[in-house]
């Protein structure tokens, strides 16, 4: 229940932000401004200053700042100064006004990265033993190998060393086998092949079902263990997984145990649209060695500007793909149902997991409103742009239809989340009651 109200009022915070960047930004251009809304329908509170209504509405999905002028279908009246009118300003004026409120969007999520990264974070990692090498480094390494140092310094995760051998020229590299303890020199020209070599043992232990995924639908829960995959008894991550992917019935029977019980599952395999490795079913490895970390404010500055470019491009090669796959977009949608469900399991995790997570859907607040799509940020900063390519508006009368059509759209899209959070929630209930 906590989680669920964090969740509602990080939205009531990030819609603000949201359409505050739109106010400031109109304000500046010198837009006069009706409304300032935060949520839809009838208004919960409301009060009136220097002419502007201030409201927050019942329904907490969105919000919007009325400018005059903005709407192509309202007949201004003839007492407002044609200079207060949104239609009236320059084509890239109203391309930043509309802009400027997924830009408040990246800000808040760029700096909820910071923060959280400058918080103590649970660090997850697989143990430093190696499952196979291959190519010339066989000769080195052999099935159960431990990682002992890199340059003196001591290994206590796999991502870890190959993080120190990064991070000079040339490595040192300790390693017991058995009683004994070895010890190989890398050169800077020779870690790349080391890395791409080496494997670390991954046990068949589930560490996280993801929300909403078919594994989650059919109640599967992280510590449980894959024992077999149609029949066949696998014993290892790598092979579990080979047989998941290539399963070609699109499902699997998975044998699972859960403390002292075995039980069964038929799973059917969704698209992965992020490659064309096969399906998934929405699991991730069993991570045993926990650290904990935190960054100095340089260094969260430097990794959070990282991790918002790498969020932002992999979520808009996920649209790119699923723009080619449209059939997938019931698997891949999620609103505010799946979200509630998501941060519960983030909270879990500790503040700086939960302030990630809503660093993360700040930014897809800024993703998705910068959609081409009428009625959005994206459609205004569209017609903008063609208004400053052809010289001339954007007749009145297509802006209208485009954004009736794009409220179509959007209810749609609406209604197709709420579906889809229902049916999953229904199917997960079936499998754990």
């Amino acid at each position: 229940m906590i989680s669920l109200i964090l969740m509602i009022l990080a939205l009531g915070v990030m819609i603000t932000i949201h359409e505050l960047g739109h106010f400031l930004a109109a304000r500046a251009f010198g837009v006069g401004i009706e409304k300032f809304s935060i949520g839809f329908g009838a208004p919960i509170a409301e009060f009136e200053k220097k002419g502007i209504k201030y409201r927050i509405a019942w329904i907490p999905l969105g919000g919007y700042v009325k400018m005059k002028g903005e709407d192509p279908e309202d007949e201004s009246p003839e007492d407002v100064d044609p200079d207060e009118l949104f239609s009236e300003k320059a084509w890239w004026k109203r391309a930043i006004i509309a802009f400027s409120g997924p830009f408040a969007n990246l800000i808040l999520g760029l700096l909820l990265f910071i923060i959280a990264l400058m918080l103590p974070q649970h660090m997850e990692d697989l143990a430093p033993v190696i499952f196979s090498a291959e190519g010339v480094w066989e000769e080195h390494f052999m099935p159960g190998d431990s990682l002992i140092s890199v340059n003196g310094k001591e290994t206590a995760g796999f991502n870890q060393f190959l993080i120190s051998v990064y991070e000079t020229k040339d490595a040192s590299i300790s390693y017991q086998r058995g009683d004994e303890v070895l010890s190989l020199q890398v050169s800077a020209a020779q870690r790349d092949s080391l890395l791409r070599s080496l494997k670390p043992q991954v046990s068949t232990r589930i560490g996280e079902v993801f929300s909403g995924m078919p594994a989650w639908r059919a109640g599967l829960k992280a510590g449980d263990v894959v024992l077999e995959v149609d029949n066949v008894a696998v014993s290892n991550w790598y092979d579990m997984r080979s047989r998941i992917v290539s399963s070609p019935q699109g499902k699997v029977n998975l044998l699972l145990k859960r403390n002292e019980e075995t039980f069964s599952r038929q799973i059917n395999l969704e698209e992965n649209i992020a490659s064309d490795q096969g399906g998934m079913i929405g699991i991730s490895q069993y991570l045993p060695v926990t650290q904990t970390m935190s960054y100095g404010p340089l260094e969260a500055v430097k990794f959070g500007a990282l991790s918002t470019v790498n969020f932002i491009t992999m979520n808009y090669k996920a649209l790119y793909q699923l723009a080619k796959r449209p059939s997938q977009l019931k698997n891949n949608i999620g609103g505010p149902v799946l979200m509630a469900s998501m941060s519960s399991e983030m909270s879990k995790k500790g503040a700086s997991s939960m302030i990630l997570f809503f660093g993360s859907i700040s930014l897809i607040l800024m993703i998705m409103n910068l959609l081409p799509i009428p009625i959005l940020d994206g459609g205004h900063i569209m017609f903008s742009f063609i208004e400053g390519i052809i010289g001339r508006p954007v007749p009145l009368r297509v802006q209208a239809v485009a954004q009736r059509i794009g409220f179509m759209l959007l209810i749609a899209l609406m209604l197709l989340a709420f579906y889809s959070d229902i049916s999953k929630l229904v199917y997960r209930f079936m499998y754990t009651r």
